[in-house]
């Protein structure tokens, strides 16, 4: 091979391992830019992080529980009136989530197991992916977290229902989010709120708090006084 061939490919070689390198590196920013708008996403500024206090936050605006008729994994239906009386403790997930969906459900095992024995106390879990999120899948989902069918009830149903009673009673909806990968884009769907016995949503707390489980049950032990 004549000299000016060699050279020829190796200016090849040192462009094509130039062009890699910048690919990689749009790539891995691209990544990090990803990573750090759904962090954005799913802890926006005000909340507490995931080793911070729980603090019980007040709505922003009165809110109580409204009408609604939705079924539980096991098939059953559930409606507002089933409830009454008791102090709930509601999260929002969708089971394909990885993410925050799992440590706000795993918080959410640790305040079943802290209410053992307080039969007024009932929690929900609200899917905002009905469609994927059947009866079927919501019953395995329990499963991994020991969930309890008779307190415990994860519900899923009609997306218009579903909607309503997230978006009047518990959450708004952000609609200047340009990331939209949350099903009904819903701000703050971390949370865990906590509904008294007439219905009245009285606090919400950052569910990726390590110490929320301890946090809601002093919580409830305050409005029973």
């Amino acid at each position: 091979m004549s000299n000016a061939a060699e050279s020829r490919q190796s200016s090849e070689e040192r462009l094509f391992l130039s062009i890699a390198v910048v690919a990689v590196l749009i790539l891995g920013l691209g990544y990090l830019g990803l990573m750090l708008a759904l962090n954005h996403r799913e802890k926006a500024p005000g909340v507490p992080g995931p080793t911070d206090e729980a603090v019980a936050l007040t709505p922003d605006h009165a809110r109580q529980l409204v009408d609604f008729s939705l079924t539980d994994r096991t098939g059953r239906t559930v409606t507002r009136a089933d409830l009454a009386g008791q102090f709930l403790v509601v999260d929002f997930l969708f089971t394909s989530c990885s993410l925050t969906c799992p440590v706000v459900n795993r918080h959410m095992a640790q305040i079943q197991q802290l209410t053992t024995n307080q039969p007024d106390v009932k929690l929900l879990s609200l899917t905002v992916d009905p469609r994927d999120d059947t009866t079927a899948v919501l019953a395995q989902y329990g499963l991994k977290f020991a969930a309890d069918t008779n307190r415990w009830w994860l519900l899923t149903g009609d997306k218009s229902v579903l909607y309503h009673l997230i978006g009047t009673s518990f959450l708004n909806a952000d609609l200047d989010d340009p990331f939209t990968y949350m099903p009904g884009n819903f701000s703050h769907t971390e949370r865990i709120a906590l509904v008294d016995g007439r219905g009245n949503v009285r606090a919400y707390f950052d569910g990726l708090s390590e110490n929320v489980a301890a946090a809601v049950v002093t919580q409830i032990g305050r409005l029973r006084q």
